[in-house]
């Protein structure tokens, strides 16, 4: 019995949810195909809102904005239904075909029935979607973090000093603090514990602020550092000085900050920069971070506090730490050795860091006792020039490979562009105080590069000192009379030099080095610099001498002479009799000209090793690469002014140039001439070409329609082209393929290009037609191309969107 009723209620139940699906409000058989209709047309729309949505998102995300919660939640949402609704669909086609009686009935009811129910309750979820993704702002601006997090290595005996300067920021009514000390002893490291602290500790600050100042401070980019934590718009990138302060100084009246200025070399005007003065009223702090104690004086700061060399103790666990264990633990001869060459150190830190990872590679004793006497050496014991021998390739093998130990161990940066290395101001600052006994007879040394100075320094003991460098500065006139018997070296390029007084160079008998280049301006040299007996090395690229005083003819050691880019001298005649003992005489991109006057000139200089020239007359440079001695030597090449239907160069005689420039010049044709005089045949064995030649600036060439021959500069890193001009390509197909034809070896047009500059070039079509073509390029510039086409510049910059993060910083260029 009981049976009979559950049956019964089975089937009632049944029959009532066939009827609701045939006859009822929700009627799901029948309007099944007429719902899918509309959902597969209402998710397409929703599909489209989407993307439109999302393209506005990624636009403002670009700017540096955050997309909302609500938005973010939009799209998770979507995404669901998404999948949802592509599994409907995809049944679409069984259930459809279980429809009979003109579609108000199914073979299968009860599942038809719950499928066009879903579909039905689907369509209304992505109806209510649709309605719901209507969004005036999809993204807003990121809440500025508190404080940016610093990353360092661990630190050894900083705690004390740690706690000693945060006690006397924060207790009492002291705002200002300034922590002073020589390079390398660990003030930035000192500064961003300080920083830490404010993440870990509660405190009442509303935001801290670190400021990289550097040597020569640029109000500028401390504004943009500033406003860089403050505002993530960029607006105020094309700001006056004057509106980024007053935004600045809008922003932290509402505030109360910490700044903290790293490496302030003078004092700083706050009002300039926008920083209203920490008070007792706004609560604010500053601390910034310098190498001299009168800057915290100038500042008039409320405390200042000295940040010393390590003890020891604390200076032999610092060493231990980056030398490790292996090498001193290794032999019981290690240990008392290791001792010295740590207390070599003095307890500054980033001599015990240096030093201690360059001794963590020496495995025997005598190593390490070598590093004792050479540390125990003073500086004056080491020749100011290296040996001079060179390869066949003209390079100088010594120092091309002290160089590249010094880049490979971090000391020295690799320029990568300008072919240049730089020295981080740390490591300069802790390799003079090496050379100066450490720091014993820091009076031997002067560099105050970048300081801003307009006059020579008062404070120089000039009876002491050994080398100035006073580069980068504002130096107008020099007048002063100095009596220093023991200066070597003095630099004075990148001034706003006019005048140098004769007296100036009177009593400088032991003066090796001299280098006023840079100093555009400069037109003349006092006649007393014959008194500079000893000079080997004088510098006056990039100046405006128009003349060479007599007095030259006095230094009869000087073996380098740099004469490049001086645009207003017009004759060196003479110079072989009066400079004998020239190894290194520059007249790239000079006034002076190569003609026969000069060739005969060059010829009496037997010890020439390195030449860079100018020449107008391409007979001229027929002949000089016709004197194998001169030819050989030539390291730069620029052709000025020249008219010639064809311009020869022989990559065997000018095997070393390195640097070549052809400007406001009418060639019909360049020829790369591959026969060797002394054998009479072809060259084609090795790697084809100018092994060297790493610049080609071409401008206002008229003739050629292509530079194919290029290819034969397999180590090119520059090409640079400036119109206007005949060339249509760049690298030509055909020519291309003949060149291949003889030379294998070229396999990827201009593989090692890193910098393209083209400008101006009304007639250019095409830089390279093979895809492989410029596999390294960093940089490119284009400007004034019109016929080049439209899938050229994607293809550069495709190449340059490849870059690695490092090189994507190099600016980019595309007009």
């Amino acid at each position: 019995m009981g049976n009979c009723v559950s049956l019964d209620v089975s089937c009632d139940q049944t029959l009532h949810r066939a009827c609701g699906c045939l006859f009822g409000d929700g009627n799901y058989i029948h309007m099944m195909e007429a719902n899918l209709e509309a959902l597969e047309k209402t998710m397409q729309e929703l599909e489209e809102r989407r993307d439109d949505l999302l393209r506005r998102v990624v636009i403002d995300e670009d700017k540096g904005l955050q997309r909302l919660a609500q938005v973010q939640g939009w799209f998770s949402r979507v995404q669901s239904v998404e999948s949802q609704v592509k599994d409907l669909l995809e049944a679409r086609s069984t259930q459809t075909k279980r429809l009979c009686l003109l579609g108000y009935c199914s073979k299968k009811c009860i599942p038809s029935c719950d499928y066009g129910k879903k579909v039905l309750k689907k369509l209304k979820e992505v109806e209510g979607l649709l309605a719901k993704g209507v969004f005036q702002v999809v993204a807003e601006k990121i809440p500025v973090p508190k404080v940016d997090k610093k990353h360092f290595q661990t630190t050894v005996g900083l705690d004390s000093m740690v706690e000693k300067a945060w006690n006397s920021l924060m207790i009492g009514e002291r705002r200002t603090l300034g922590l002073y000390g020589m390079g390398g002893v660990g003030k930035t490291t000192l500064l961003a514990c300080i920083n830490n602290r404010f993440l870990q500790v509660v405190n009442e600050f509303d935001v801290v602020i670190w400021v990289v100042v550097s040597k020569d401070l640029q109000i500028e980019s401390i504004q943009d550092q500033i406003l860089g934590r403050l505002s993530l718009d960029k607006e105020w990138k094309q700001e006056t000085e004057i509106e980024r302060a007053s935004r600045i100084k809008n922003i932290l009246n509402r505030k109360k900050f910490v700044i903290l200025l790293d490496d302030l070399w003078s004092e700083v005007d706050l009002n300039k920069i926008g920083v209203p003065p920490p008070t007792q009223e706004n609560g604010s702090k500053l601390v910034f971070t310098t190498r001299s104690k009168e800057v915290c004086k100038d500042i008039e700061v409320d405390d200042m506090m000295e940040v010393a060399c390590l003890s020891p103790d604390e200076a032999w666990e610092l060493f231990q730490q980056k030398v490790g264990e292996n090498p001193i633990k290794s032999h019981h001869d290690f240990l008392p050795v290791a001792r010295k060459i740590a207390a070599k150190c003095c307890g500054l830190p980033l001599a015990l860091c240096v030093i201690g990872k360059a001794m963590a590679c020496k495995e025997t004793v005598q190593e390490w006792r070598h590093a004792i006497h050479v540390l125990n050496s003073s500086s004056h014991e080491f020749p100011g020039f290296i040996d001079g021998s060179r390869n066949d390739d003209g390079a100088d093998n010594q120092g091309y490979d002290i160089i590249g130990l010094l880049v490979h161990a971090h000391l020295l940066m690799d320029g990568v562009l300008t072919f240049t290395v730089k020295m981080h101001d740390v490591i300069r600052e802790m390799a003079l105080w090496i050379a100066s006994n450490f720091g014993k007879q820091r009076e031997t040394f002067c560099v105050r590069s970048g300081a801003q100075l307009r006059q020579i320094p008062k404070d120089i003991n000039w009876e002491l000192v050994r080398r100035i460098s006073l580069m980068s500065n504002k130096i107008s006139e020099i007048s002063c009379s100095c009596n220093c018997s023991n200066l070597s070296t003095l630099l004075l390029q990148n001034n706003k030099l006019v005048d140098i007084s004769g007296e100036f160079f009177r009593f400088m008998p032991a003066l090796v080095v001299l280098d006023l280049s840079r100093n555009s301006i400069l037109s003349r040299l006092p006649e007393e610099i014959s008194n500079l007996g000893s000079l080997q090395y004088l510098n006056l690229s990039y100046t405006g001498m128009k003349s060479l005083p007599d007095g030259l003819k006095e230094m009869k050691r000087l073996i380098d002479l740099n004469l490049e880019f001086t645009r207003e001298l017009e004759s060196i005649v003479g110079i072989a009799t009066s400079l004998p003992n020239l190894q290194v005489l520059r007249l790239y991109c000079s006034r002076v000209c190569v003609d026969d006057i000069l060739m005969k000139e060059l010829q009496l200089l037997e010890h020439v090793e390195i030449l860079t020239a100018t020449i107008e007359d391409a007979v001229i440079l027929k002949n000089i690469q016709g004197v194998d001695r001169l030819a050989s030597s030539i390291r730069g090449l620029c052709l000025s002014n020249m008219s010639a239907p064809v311009v020869i160069l022989n990559r065997v005689v000018l095997g070393g140039l390195q640097r070549l420039t052809i400007w406001n010049s009418k060639i019909s044709e360049i020829k790369i001439d591959w026969e060797s005089k002394e054998r009479g045949d072809l060259i084609c064995t090795g790697s084809p070409g100018f092994k060297q030649l790493s610049a080609v600036h071409i401008v206002r060439l008229e003739g050629p329609t292509d530079l194919t021959w290029l290819l034969y500069a397999q180590s090119l890193r520059i090409l640079s082209v400036s119109g206007p001009s005949s060339i249509e390509e760049i690298i030509n197909r055909e020519k291309e393929m003949s060149i291949r034809t003889v030379h294998p070896d070229i396999v990827v047009p201009l593989e090692k290009l890193e910098l393209l500059k083209a400008c101006n070039l009304d007639e250019l079509k095409s830089i390279c037609w093979d895809p492989p073509a410029l596999p390294n390029l960093r940089q490119f510039y284009l400007e004034g191309c019109p016929k080049l086409p439209e899938a050229a510049t994607k293809y550069l910059r495709h190449a340059w969107n490849g870059l690695s993060k490092h090189q994507a910083l190099i600016r980019h260029f595309d007009k």
